[in-house]
């Protein structure tokens, strides 16, 4: 709003000093991330003693961990404070009628309201499942639905490709590097040479012409599967003190890289990647959401005064897979990503390795010899003797590890 206030006085031939600093997307970005900070902060103390006044505590299920039943009581819904204090300098200091601001803001507030509905059911209504996993499914393929169909028919979504023919290269004026914007079902590839995919492809039995058309039966059905697994992800990974907020920080701060460079004609000339028209303004929301991240994660770390919820942890995933899709770095996920994949997966597993060895050795066999000793792999770490926040830092250098080699990929190909 402020960048819109900025353009009207000017237009109106009202200049006042220093206004003119919202014409830069850092100078913002920058604002945004230390206005969530201290919102997330400030606010966020406030926001957990209304919801302990609400009786919002967690209802912790006895799964024998050290520590486990000293967490009863502590509130849960923390995912409010995260939404709060990323919404207000969203809407402060982005373009807010960006389309890419517009699928962020609705990703955020649709996986909230999922998240939020499955809390309340939980703690006010005293359903233990809370919001069944069907519903839960059916929110999270409407917004990833959603976004696919955006994507691909919205007009202002585009990519500028570099010409292929060096000669054409001009250093003097970038703009003359790139081909003119077009809509296209791509996406980038780490470490090849020539970084593109296209969706259409897979309809390889198609003419280039058809596949081009109906790409978005690829395109869309994927979209959908990856807004739900790493929606998903995010949710399982929280399930302890920290863990879902430090790895999302390290994963939102390497997206807003990539949204800043890829909105940046001559960086994405310097580094010869695809330019995402109007993507700029994405850095300053992402950042926002690493702020709000951070300020909550100050009540979050061991011991937490406040839990995420569902209200947080599907929220942030559905973000980050959003972020990642717009971004085209989905390809990137199960690395950048990849203590959610491991968390999905060691789930995935546990239930594999134990219907099989059930199946062919009984079910005391089965529930003697376990692939590990509690699912998602951080309950097994705690089953190992390690504490909470052991756990949590080396994840989060895990994941920061990950974010290096998504960053690699810009120049190793």
């Amino acid at each position: 709003m402020l960048y819109y206030l900025y353009e009207y006085l000017t237009n109106h031939g009202i200049y006042i000093p220093g206004l003119n600093l919202l014409r830069y997307i850092s100078f913002r970005a920058g604002f945004s991330v230390l206005l969530s900070l201290l919102i997330a902060m400030v606010y966020g103390k406030k926001i957990i003693n209304w919801l302990r006044t609400k009786q919002m505590g967690e209802m912790v299920r006895d799964l024998g961990l050290d520590g486990q039943k000293q967490k009863e009581g502590t509130p849960t819904m923390g995912g409010l404070i995260i939404i709060i204090a990323t919404l207000i300098p969203v809407l402060l200091f982005t373009k807010v009628f960006n389309i890419y601001i517009v699928i962020l803001t609705i990703s955020v507030v649709w996986m909230g309201i999922i998240g939020f509905i499955d809390d309340y059911l939980k703690k006010v209504k005293k359903n233990k499942d809370g919001l069944s996993g069907k519903f839960k499914i059916i929110g999270q393929v409407g917004l990833g639905l959603i976004i696919g169909i955006t994507m691909y028919f919205h007009p202002d979504i585009t990519v500028k490709r570099k010409y292929a023919d060096s000669k054409i290269i001009n250093r003097n004026n970038v703009e003359q590097n790139f081909q003119k914007a077009e809509k296209a079902t791509i996406s980038t590839v780490p470490f090849t040479k020539n970084n593109e995919f296209d969706y259409s492809g897979i309809l390889f039995w198609m003419s280039p012409e058809d596949a081009a058309e109906w790409s978005w039966l690829v395109f869309i059905p994927i979209v959908i599967f990856i807004v739900t697994a790493v929606s998903n992800g995010a949710n399982i990974t929280d399930g302890i003190d920290g863990l879902a907020a430090g790895t999302s920080v390290v994963i939102l701060l390497t997206l807003a890289f990539f949204a800043y460079i890829s909105g940046n004609i001559i960086f994405a000339d310097y580094l010869n990647i695809m330019f995402l028209p109007n993507m700029g303004e994405t850095t300053i929301f992402a950042l926002a959401l690493v702020g709000a991240v951070i300020g909550f994660f100050w009540y979050n770390t061991y011991p937490a005064q406040v839990f995420m919820g569902d209200t947080g942890s599907l929220m942030l995933g559905g973000v980050i897979a959003v972020l990642a899709i717009i971004l085209r770095k989905e390809l990137l996920i199960p690395v950048l990503c990849g203590i959610f994949l491991v968390e999905n997966l060691s789930v995935m597993l546990q239930v594999l390795v134990f219907k099989y060895r059930k199946k062919k050795y009984g079910l005391d066999y089965a529930q003697n010899n376990r692939l590990f000793k509690m699912s998602p792999l951080h309950h097994h770490y705690q089953k190992e003797g390690y504490h909470e926040s052991k756990i949590v830092n080396r994840m989060v250098i895990i994941g920061v590890m990950l974010a290096i080699i998504c960053l690699i990929t810009l120049k190793v190909r």
